[in-house]
């Protein structure tokens, strides 16, 4: 089952960020036993050069792959897909011209711009048409502004934008109420209980960052479909200070959340 029809399923599936631009570890991810990972060009070490060997070491795992492109260009979409992207988060959108844009670069003509280009499909021995293709992309925009908030509504309404995922940082700092987290601040907790609800009215797939099970549990209660939590130098650092901690005979504590936070 591809990564859409287990979105489409109406499971509640939870990935974590991958951002260390090295196979081996990608696939120790692969293995955890996430529904999927995000391997994320926007804030981290990953790159173009990168990103074939990462997609394609997950691909071994058969944990599904979604890539965060730097920013909202045909060019950069369209080569995380044919690199073999199962989805594609876009970054800082505001206004449904700019969804529809992310959109149709997902999708073949006639539906959408995509340009045809299979680069990968010799190496790994499976051609994807290009109506297989457009079934199992995934397009995600991100809501993380003040303007995406205001227009909402008409962005969920463009055709071919498969879901919402929220960025709780940067919203907050876009509506004036600084970097402050939602575990804090009644407003953004409910400006973002507000997005999730008008996201399950209009059908569409919504998903949010969060720091561990806990929190990905709430939104899942609160009508999130996915949750990416933590990310690859959280968890080695969370995994590797507790193994320290216990070898010197010590307590093991928490880590602070904004210490292995994302976005």
């Amino acid at each position: 089952m591809t990564l859409k029809q287990r979105l489409a399923s109406g499971d509640v599936l939870h990935g974590t960020w991958c951002g260390l631009d090295h196979p081996s570890l990608v696939q120790i991810l692969g293995q955890a036993g996430f529904d999927f990972i995000a391997l994320d060009m926007q804030h981290s070490f990953n790159t173009f050069g990168s990103l074939n060997v990462m997609i394609d070491a997950l691909d071994k795992t058969g944990a599904a792959s979604m890539v965060r492109v730097p920013w909202n260009t045909p060019d950069y979409i369209m080569r995380a897909l044919d690199l073999g992207a199962e989805a594609v988060i876009v970054p800082m959108v505001n206004t449904a011209q700019e969804a529809k844009s992310a959109a149709d670069a997902c999708r073949y003509a006639p539906a959408g711009t995509r340009s045809w280009g299979p680069i990968w499909s010799v190496p790994r021995g499976r051609l994807v048409e290009h109506d297989e293709g457009d079934g199992r992309s995934v397009c995600v925009v991100m809501i993380e502004t003040a303007d995406g908030l205001a227009n909402l509504d008409d962005i969920l309404a463009v055709e071919g934008v498969d879901a919402i995922y929220i960025g709780p940082n940067d919203l907050s700092l876009s509506l004036g109420l600084g970097r402050v987290h939602y575990t804090a601040s009644d407003k953004l907790r409910a400006t973002i209980i507000d997005i999730v609800k008008r996201c399950n009215r209009a059908g569409k797939i919504v998903g949010i960052d969060c720091t561990g099970a806990e929190q990905a549990h709430y939104w899942r209660d609160q009508g999130c479909n996915f949750t990416i939590s933590a990310s690859d130098a959280g968890l080695l650092f969370k995994a590797a200070s507790d193994a320290a901690r216990a070898l010197r005979g010590e307590a093991v504590a928490d880590i602070p959340k904004a210490d292995i936070a994302s976005i």
